[in-house]
Order: C-alpha cells, then sequence, then structure tokens
C-alpha cells in the first residue's frame, strides 16, 4: 500500500465527466431559455436593449426611460444588449438570447471550480465539485429563467483569481477582473483582494496585473465617464438594490420589528458598511493567504450576499459556484436550500413576492450560507502560508494501491 497519485489519464477523465455535465447543465438551460417567458426582468432588458440601440450604448445613462426602471448596468452590459438586439433581426428570440450569457457563464464556472479544486483536493473532489456547479438548482433555475448577468460576472471574478494564483498569469488576470466589473458591478468587493494577491506576488505581478486591469477600465468605462460621468455614478456606482424585503439582514429586521429608520438606513447609505465589511474580509484573507485568491473570491461574494440588504432571487447566483470553491459538502447544501428557494420563487406569481414557506426557506439558506463562509474561511487559514495549491494536492491524493505518479499538473 502507498500513496496513490492522480495521473494525466485519470485528469482527463475527470475533466471529460465535468465537461459533459456542463454540457448537459447548458441544454437544460436553454431548453427552459426557449420554452418559458421568464420573469420581468426579461422584459425590462428587452426594453434596456431597444433604449441603447436608440440612444447608444453610453448615451442611455443620460436619458429618461419611461416605464423601465434605473438602468444600473455597467458598459459592457450595454454593448451586450445591443449586440443581443441586433440578433433579434435575424429572427432569433430575445427572451431566449438574454439567457445565453448566463447560462453559458455557469459551463465556464464548471469547468473553472473543477480546475481550482483539483489543485487543492483530489480529482474526485475536483470531478464532485465541477459537476455540482453544471447541475446547480439555483444556477440552472437563475440562468435558464430568469437570465440575468450576475452569473457573467461571477465567472468572470473567479477567472480573474485562478489565473492570478494558479496560472500565474497576472495580466490575463488584470483583464477578467475589469471584465467581471464591467458586466455587473458587484465583483468590485473582490478586486481590492485581488489587487493585494498580486502585490503578494511581486513587482512584477502586481504591476502586470494592474496594466490588464487599468487597460480593459479604461476601454470600457472610459467613453461614459468622460462623456456622462455623473448621469454614470447615479445610476451605476450609487446604485443600492431594491427595497423588497425577502432575504438576509433586512427581513430578519423586518421579521424583528425594528423601527422603519434602521431599515432605511440599512436599505440606503448604511449598505456601504456592509459592502466595507466584505472589502476587509477579502483584503485580509488575501494577505495572509494569496495563493488561495479562488477562495477569497468566494467567501468575499459569499459574504456579501450574506450581508446584502437587497433581495433578488437571482442574486443568490452570487455564492453558488464559490461554495462549490470552498468545498462539496458547502456547494450541494447550499445549491439545495437555496436552489429550492429559487424553483419556488420563480414559480411563484411574482419573483419579488416570496410566499412564506419561501421566506422561512430563504432563511434557511442564509444559515447554511453563513455556516459554509465560516468554514470554507477556515479551511483557507488552515491552509500553509507558503505552500503551492499543487503540493497540497498531492499531499491531499487518497491512499489506495500504489501507481505511476505525475503531477497534478
Amino acid at each position: 500500500m502507498g500513496i496513490r497519485m492522480w495521473g494525466e489519464t485519470d485528469v482527463r477523465r475527470a475533466r471529460t465527466a465535468v465537461l459533459v455535465a456542463a454540457t448537459a447543465g447548458l441544454l437544460t438551460r436553454m431548453i427552459i431559455a426557449a420554452n418559458s417567458p421568464g420573469p420581468a426582468d426579461v422584459r425590462i432588458f428587452a426594453g434596456f436593449a431597444k433604449a441603447i440601440t436608440g440612444y447608444g450604448p453610453v448615451r442611455v445613462y443620460a436619458h429618461p426611460l419611461p416605464g423601465l426602471p434605473v438602468y444600473n448596468h455597467p458598459p459592457l452590459a450595454g454593448w451586450m444588449l445591443l449586440g443581443l438586439d441586433r440578433l433579434t433581426e435575424l429572427g432569433f428570440s430575445f427572451a431566449t438570447l438574454i439567457r445565453v450569457p448566463a447560462s453559458a457563464a455557469d459551463f465556464a464556472c464548471a469547468v473553472l471550480v473543477f480546475e481550482i479544486v483539483r489543485r487543492r483536493a483530489t480529482v474526485r473532489t475536483a470531478m464532485l465539485c465541477g459537476t455540482g456547479v453544471a447541475v446547480s438548482p439555483v444556477l440552472i433555475a437563475t440562468s435558464g429563467y430568469h437570465g440575468n448577468t450576475d452569473a457573467v460576472a461571477v465567472a468572470f471574478a473567479l477567472a480573474a483569481a485562478h489565473l492570478l494564483a494558479d496560472r500565474k498569469a497576472p495580466l490575463a488576470a488584470g483583464v477578467a477582473a475589469a471584465l467581471s466589473i464591467s458586466v455587473k458591478f458587484i465583483p468590485v468587493v473582490v478586486i481590492p483582494a485581488l489587487f493585494v494577491a498580486a502585490l503578494r506576488g511581486g513587482r512584477p505581478v502586481l504591476v502586470r496585473f494592474t496594466a490588464g486591469f487599468a487597460g480593459v477600465t479604461a476601454l470600457v468605462w472610459g467613453p461614459a465617464l468622460l462623456t456622462v460621468p455623473m448621469d454614470l455614478v447615479h445610476n451605476v456606482l450609487e446604485y443600492a438594490g431594491g427595497s423588497y424585503r425577502l432575504w438576509g439582514l433586512v427581513r430578519f429586521a423586518d421579521v424583528l420589528g425594528l423601527p422603519e429608520p434602521v431599515i432605511a438606513f440599512m436599505q440606503g447609505g448604511g449598505h456601504f458598511l456592509f459592502v466595507l465589511v466584505c472589502v476587509a474580509a477579502g483584503v485580509r484573507l488575501a494577505w495572509l493567504r494569496p495563493a488561495e485568491a479562488p477562495g477569497v473570491v468566494a467567501v468575499t461574494l459569499g459574504l456579501l450576499l450574506l450581508l446584502s440588504t437587497a433581495s433578488g432571487l437571482q442574486y443568490l447566483t452570487w455564492a453558488a459556484a464559490g461554495m462549490f470553491v470552498l468545498g462539496p459538502v458547502e456547494g450541494f447544501a447550499y445549491s439545495a436550500v437555496v436552489g429550492l428557494v429559487a424553483v419556488l420563487g420563480y414559480s411563484g406569481r411574482s419573483a419579488v413576492r416570496w410566499s412564506e414557506p419561501v421566506l422561512y426557506l430563504g432563511a434557511a439558506g442564509w444559515l447554511v450560507l453563513a455556516a459554509g463562509l465560516l468554514t470554507g474561511a477556515r479551511r483557507i487559514l488552515a491552509t500553509p502560508p507558503d505552500t503551492a495549491p499543487t503540493e497540497r494536492a498531492r499531499v491531499s491524493a487518497p491512499r489506495t494501491e500504489f501507481r505511476s505518479c505525475s503531477t497534478v499538473d
């Protein structure tokens, strides 16, 4: 008996299994997208796309959009909507097209999670986690039915961490980080942590990461910042989310009967305090364990959802893939409970009016998320600070009959 190291054949087989599961998941999402009208957001995005076609993806921030909510999406989302609207002229259904980016992002996340986890655990665990992302009910429900851009932003954020920590490609990591906040501003909470991880890698790494990030940010955000700066800031940077009380802290505050001014403060200016907590936690973890950048991103995005004072079923995707980065138990537990919230929520009369059972399930999902973040953060801090991910993967290989060895990569 001895230590068996997973060979390249085992890795290829596991990767193929994840690709098959991700492909099946993508087809499932697209079948849902092609055969369901989706929530109100689908029609709202269609309205945004028509407005962008008329005003342009830059000037749209400066124009009132009658019958539509505030256009709070970063510049890259505008270019995406412009492209989707052009495709409708070829006969494609916008209601189906708007759900393609998120569904494709889930496919990418399944592969990303596999590649991230296999460097830190056994290949079997990595295969389980990658497959879990592919079949996650919360991701299938939100990407296949809802079709917002949250999953796309999460995919870019995890890709940035993977490229930085595992692929040693800081320039590409900076590009991915900039793209993440250019399609949805939510991952801005992980950007400081990524910069800290790059800093801990040495000056050349930091310079390359900064160059990639700054270049794409200037290219994507520059035109709007130069043309309609105040409108962009008001619509996107200062957007605090909806005022519904369905999830998390505001839900608990409402149930406990806290004064209305307190809840209003939490959903208003006070929400920036919770954002700062998330940023500080991510920066601290990145400083202590820069090699664990993917896990740091997962914890930070999950903490943002945990402390979020806005409610939306699509927001549940912020933590879905990341929880599998933290571990299979955390990932499957979160996906199972919160997936049920998403399925029942979307099956109701309105995605923003949850029934009493769904509200209780949401509270249970919040607790599962809290527990998963705690165990995940502890696992990150328990890793030796100077040990590369591939070395830990070799140490954690299962004890079985001895076979010829090869490196994990």
